[in-house]
């Protein structure tokens, strides 16, 4: 006879299951599906919701949860009812209509969003958004129970964290980074590649450089996509890139990002498999593995040191003197519209201008139709000069067309996480420089395996992060870095 544990997990696992399928259809969409199936698409991603919202809701998960035994169950065990329950309480203040809904119109939007991104024609896609938006807001509240609607929406990517505390956060970060940036950009910038680097070649060098950081083919693969993402877990992690032909550090620094949240998922304990366990703990923290794995190690002067053969050997002259002048490059600041393709000094920049402008319209302080004129005079008040074409500005992230609010702060959350995770494991593994020069990234991964990745959701995010680094996260370690790394490229 089975426990009402039992029959929970045996419920959590069937449901996971149906997530991944879900996630699969995802993938599809963003690679390879024709253009022309996009409504039926929509209508499959509706069906699949229902199905799910349906298994998220079931009343017998109440009545397992109200049966169970605390006192006989493990810690492991304990950490998935939390999960399970944390869940099961979010899926129940959703009404199955607007989760079946959500899931049609974002499907739908996505399509019109690169429509609308490809054209640089914002009034083509706002409708659509602001059908996303008012869904959005109807989730929210739903969610919040009379509370704050926009943490409410935080606790679906970062679970703990609240908009006061994220202010609080951004407020300490936001003056060291202008004056870092302000400062850097007052010097001779630095040497960047030229010339047009072979398509092909460009993807042979990225697969490698993913095995170099430990993504394992067997279990992933590598595709093309308009924004790059990784999807999937456990056994079937899959990732996505692009390709720039006169830019290849485009295509090998969005690989590597995609890998290190593709590492994180390939690496979590294979006990938890398609247990609530089995992912990341958050978004924050997953975003601490692709930011580590891009920027402190891929970035970093003695890995690019062992690039710049890899480099020669693919492309030929680079149009760069040296491994020196290869660093300087991969790490140069300079004025651009991108967040994804933008440096580490204004990387977060762009974030909070995203974080404040969906905050306000969550909350009605602008509509959809105020959004492209505040997102052009802000990042003008931020970077010192104006947005050219949409494109460059309000439709240059998916993130919204798929109603990801709350998702874009946990890209600033995972950079503060990973200045505390370099700082840890630059003690604990003081010759790191040497094995990255030689192309050997492993005792960096394995480290972040041990310490972070191979525990899934077992703790909390914060917990996370005390637990690898043996200390609270804040924000020092990753200015700190900062200042110190910018300071000596442009001689500050």
């Amino acid at each position: 006879m089975t426990t009402p544990f039992d029959d929970l997990m045996a419920h959590a696992r069937e449901t996971a299951a149906l997530e991944q399928v879900a996630g699969r259809l995802g993938w599809d969409q963003e690679t390879v599906m024709p253009r022309g199936a996009a409504a039926q698409r929509s209508e499959e991603m509706a069906a699949m919701e229902g199905v799910l919202h349906a298994r998220r809701t079931d009343p017998r998960v109440g009545d397992w949860l109200a049966a169970l035994e605390t006192d006989t169950l493990t810690a492991e065990d304990l950490a998935q009812v939390r999960l399970i329950r944390r869940a099961f309480d979010r899926a129940t203040r959703v009404p199955a209509r607007l989760s079946a809904e959500i899931a049609r119109v974002t499907s739908r939007a996505q399509g019109i969003w690169a429509e609308a991104r490809a054209a640089d024609d914002f009034d083509a896609f706002a409708p659509t958004l602001a059908e996303v938006v008012s869904l959005k807001r109807e989730e929210g509240a739903a969610l919040s129970n009379g509370g704050d609607v926009y943490d409410a929406m935080l606790q679906d990517y970062e679970p703990g964290i609240t908009g006061n505390e994220l202010d609080a956060l951004f407020g300490r970060l936001r003056p060291r980074l202008v004056a870092l940036r302000e400062a850097v950009l007052a010097r001779p910038p630095a040497p960047a590649l030229t010339g047009v680097f072979d398509e092909a070649a460009q993807m042979r060098l990225s697969r490698k450089v993913a095995g170099v950081f430990g993504y394992d083919m067997k279990r992933g693969r590598v595709d093309k996509a308009v924004h790059p993402f990784s999807s999937g877990s456990g056994q079937d992690v899959r990732i996505t890139t692009r390709t720039a032909p006169t830019d290849p550090f485009n295509r090998l620094y969005s690989t590597i990002h995609e890998v290190g949240h593709a590492a994180y998922e390939q690496n979590v304990d294979p006990r938890y498999l398609l247990t609530p366990l089995g992912s990341g703990v958050s978004m924050g923290v997953h975003e601490s593995q692709s930011r580590i794995y891009e920027n402190q190690l891929g970035r970093s002067r003695a890995f690019l040191g062992w690039l710049w053969s890899e480099m020669r050997d693919a492309f030929g002259d680079l149009g760069l003197a040296d491994e020196d002048s290869l660093y300087a490059a991969a790490n140069g600041v300079h004025r651009g519209y991108i967040r994804t393709e933008a440096d580490e000094v204004q990387y977060n920049l762009h974030i909070l201008l995203r974080t404040d402008l969906e905050r306000a319209l969550i909350s009605r302080e602008i509509e959809v139709s105020d959004l492209e004129e505040a997102w052009n005079r802000r990042f003008e008040a931020d970077f010192g000069y104006a947005v050219d074409r949409p494109s460059n500005g309000v439709l240059q992230d998916v993130h919204w067309s798929v109603g990801l609010f709350g998702y874009f702060p946990t890209y600033t959350l995972g950079n503060v996480y990973a200045g505390c995770l370099h700082g840890a494991l630059r003690k604990a593994v003081p010759d790191l420089d040497a094995h990255l020069a030689a192309g050997d990234l492993a005792p960096a991964t394995d480290w972040l395996r041990d310490k972070l990745q191979r525990h899934g959701g077992l703790r909390e995010p914060l917990d996370t992060i005390a637990a690898a680094t043996g200390e609270a996260p804040t924000e020092e370690p990753l200015l700190a870095y900062l200042e110190t790394k910018f300071g000596a490229l442009y001689g500050l």
